[in-house]
């Protein structure tokens, strides 16, 4: 009996490696078939490389001042410089770190809440599923960029006032989970009732094996999905803050880079290149992750592919 017992145990696990191989082999099939898709991985790779190797690439310190005030741009400084005489370059490269940042780790943070959330609700149902879920309509029923300021306004007035960067990224991360949490819960509601689901609970295997080992395995590409999803709204969330004077001035941001160049009157005074390249990053940052999340959300739901 023993014997039967680890063989089935056995072929459940090799039937789970063949099925994880083969859900690899169709997401490459579905994202290299889209050519958007891999432009979006492209120009989104380039900015990350461009953030992660900053500080090798900027041809300046973007805190120092390297030229005269309102410079135009030139061979030395290819944007020109700011009303402080730093370089426009510098601050745009640097600022594709800080931007990611924000956007990567309050995204992460929403997804693993939301995640956690989602799954306990789907799995556990009942009393459970209704609690979770009553909590995730009302934080879904306020607007998010207007709960995000209230809660950037709130955290001002408490040690974290002098953080702003942590700020951003625990606001954001506070109104992003609800999302996840409900389009995880809907993924876990329909894969415990699979039947590779039923034939783990047959052989004994525990609620958090199962949770562990097939259910969030199954639903990596849609959190994956979600993820970027999530970095594209928290960048534009943080670049809108910046831009009205609420986000972190002392790092050098995109949505911090055009807060500066309006108030300083750039476009009256002709500096288009001090406007028009943070406002392009961010588009281009935001389109590149739709894109390959597009593709994500093509893979995870079949009926599109067709």
């Amino acid at each position: 009996m023993d014997i039967r017992r680890e063989d089935l145990v056995r072929n459940l696990r090799r039937a789970g490696w063949q099925r994880k191989i083969q859900e690899i082999k169709d997401f490459w099939r579905v994202f290299r078939e889209s050519r958007a898709s891999l432009f979006g991985l492209i120009i989104f790779s380039t900015i990350v490389v461009m953030a992660l190797f900053a500080p090798y690439i900027a041809p300046y310190d973007p805190y120092e001042r390297t030229g005269k005030p309102l410079e135009p741009p030139s061979w030395k400084h290819p944007l020109g410089t700011n009303d402080l005489g730093q370089d426009i370059l510098s601050e745009l490269i640097y600022g594709a770190s800080v931007s990611l940042t924000i956007g990567v780790v309050s995204a992460v943070t929403a997804v693993m809440i939301g995640v956690i959330m989602g799954t306990v609700a789907g799995y556990k149902g009942g009393l459970v599923d209704e609690v979770l879920m009553r909590i995730v309509d009302l934080f879904m029923v306020m607007p998010n960029l207007l709960l995000v300021i209230f809660l950037t306004m709130v955290f001002r007035g408490t040690w974290l006032g002098t953080q702003m960067f942590l700020v951003l990224i625990i606001a954001m991360a506070i109104t992003s989970w609800p999302t996840v949490a409900r389009v995880v819960r809907s993924m876990i509601l329909s894969l415990k009732e699979r039947p590779f689901v039923e034939s783990a609970r047959a052989v004994g295997a525990s609620d958090r094996y199962i949770i562990l080992k097939y259910l969030l395995p199954s639903t990596a590409p849609l959190i994956l999905a979600e993820t970027l999803l999530r970095t594209a709204s928290n960048m534009m969330i943080e670049a809108s803050l910046s831009f009205l004077g609420l986000g972190d001035a002392t790092k050098k941001s995109w949505g911090v880079m055009l807060h500066y160049a309006f108030s300083r009157q750039a476009l009256v005074l002709g500096m288009w290149s001090w406007v028009i390249p943070p406002g392009l990053m961010i588009s281009l940052s935001v389109l590149s992750l739709l894109l390959v999340g597009q593709a994500l959300e093509v893979y995870v739901n079949p009926v599109l592919r067709r």
